[in-house]
């Protein structure tokens, strides 16, 4: 008998259910857990040595956990901050990221200050960072040292940019000689400032 207009026709589909195992069942859903708790920590304020060792650990027993920390490029200027160490070893875990560039800005862009050339400076020692990386990063310190208007400020910065920059030269990270812009900007750099004895140690490794 066929189904009238206003009659609900009843279906009957041929599908072949199948059954899917669920790998995650019962799995440890606390996993990683504490090291997403500590990086939280660790973006307001220094961790205690036991809870930094603790946090490498994980993240080096597990190298996808880096991932899944709570770490962002926009959380990065708060971890280098206020934990250097953890900044470096997180980065360094994310250089084979497609996100890395984004971190990497984030980095040049974030104010001038001893934890981030700390930062920087093992990350050159650690791995070779992208030329125009490096370079961008130098010329913001120069910059952030000539803006700055208090003069004890501005010479304690000048003191650990010319460090910085004595570090790269020698570890031939860096070769002035080479990049010509580069070489200028750094002897302009130690000229307006000669009267800092590490500007003047700086010029005459420049030559």
């Amino acid at each position: 008998l066929a189904p009238g207009d206003e009659e609900v026709c009843w279906l009957h589909p041929e599908q072949d259910h199948q059954v899917m195992w669920d790998y995650n069942m019962c799995s440890d859903s606390s996993k990683g857990q504490q090291a997403r708790e500590l990086m939280t920590k660790a973006f307001k304020g220094p961790l205690q040595q036991a809870q930094q060792q603790t946090l490498l650990l994980e993240l080096e027993a597990d190298p996808k956990l880096v991932y899944h920390c709570g770490l962002s490029p926009r959380r990065l200027p708060e971890l280098v901050e206020n934990n250097p160490t953890v900044a470096t070893e997180t980065l360094l875990r994310l250089m084979s990221s497609a996100h890395i560039t984004e971190y990497l800005q984030m980095l040049v862009n974030m104010p001038m200050s001893l934890h981030s050339m700390e930062v920087v400076n093992r990350l050159t020692t650690a791995v070779e960072l992208p030329t125009e990386f490096v370079h961008l990063y130098i010329s913001n310190c120069i910059s952030s040292c000539e803006n700055i208007k208090d003069k004890y400020m501005q010479n304690r910065l000048v003191r650990l940019v010319c460090v910085f920059l004595q570090s790269l030269i020698r570890n031939k990270i860096i070769n002035v000689q080479v990049h010509k812009d580069l070489f200028i900007e750094v002897q302009a750099f130690c000229i307006e400032f000669s009267r800092i004895r590490e500007a003047a140690g700086l010029f005459r490794l420049l030559k």
